[in-house]
């Protein structure tokens, strides 16, 4: 998750959500007059609410976790059930043998998509730096966002071609390899497949936005335009799967598939 335009959570949900309370001037508990400022939701409230979806609990080594069987993973479990039948279907769609044309293929983002960051946002305050997020990826250690890495291998046992489009850096390779094939998604994780962002060398189809030592490509572009280049090598993505909106816009995706994840929002 190299995300130099990384945006706290905490700042973008305290605005909309202080709006949805507070701005219609209407008292809530704890107050004794109507508040008609637009006064942002309460930080600390917030983070309760946050640890509450995904029921954060402290393990045994010190890793903040989230609980199977809180509301985030239950979120997670309607998701997945509904992915499965588009993978399915896709499959049938392949499997017919008048059905000729390009192959089918799902796209995971990994940050928070696959590898859950619950335990860095919750020991960083919800902020952000590039060398304690290096830091944390290297640990190569992340829990996997429940049911995802699944996920994987069902497409996969379903014939489906499974790609990675990460905003990861190239120097980040081998610690997402070793992070994923530790939570079982094992499928796929070579170059052909695992897309990272190379800002040195970035490749030709996004020259749009990117050359050698110059990258300017937002988020959307370069999600989309290395599914574009996906879907030029003969695939049809079906699926694609990824916690941030910029994961999923863009296009060249029949079906998108968001990712709870309210600890942060990427433009």
């Amino acid at each position: 998750m190299h995300k130099p335009l990384r945006i706290a959570a905490i700042a973008a949900t305290c605005t909309v959500a202080g709006a949805a309370l507070y701005g219609t001037g209407a008292a809530t508990a704890g107050q004794s007059t109507v508040n008609s400022t637009h006064e942002p939701y309460n930080i600390g409230l917030l983070v309760k609410d946050i640890d509450t979806y995904y029921g954060t609990t402290l393990d045994s080594s010190g890793v903040y976790q989230a609980s199977p069987d809180s509301p985030y993973a239950k979120d997670l479990a309607r998701i997945d059930a509904s992915a499965k039948k588009s993978i399915d279907k896709a499959a049938k769609e392949a499997a017919k043998e008048h059905k000729k044309g390009a192959k089918p293929a799902v796209v995971f983002d990994i940050d928070d998509t696959l590898l859950l960051s619950l335990d860095y946002e919750k020991k960083n305050n919800y902020s952000y730096s590039s060398a304690s997020w290096a830091a944390y990826v290297a640990q190569a250690n992340r829990p996997e966002v429940f049911g995802t890495p699944e996920l994987v291998q069902y497409a996969a046992a379903k014939g489906v071609t499974v790609f990675y489009n990460s905003g990861l850096s190239e120097a980040q390779r081998a610690y997402a390899v070793e992070n994923l094939k530790k939570v079982g998604a094992d499928v796929n994780l070579d170059t052909d497949h695992m897309f990272l962002k190379d800002t040195a060398n970035p490749p030709s189809y996004l020259s749009g936005c990117a050359t050698a030592g110059a990258w300017t490509c937002t988020t959307v572009q370069y999600k989309s335009g290395t599914r574009k280049h996906i879907e030029s090598l003969g695939y049809d993505i079906v699926a694609n799967f990824g916690d941030q909106y910029s994961d999923l816009d863009g296009g060249y995706a029949d079906k998108t598939f968001k990712i709870p994840n309210p600890t942060y929002f990427v433009s």
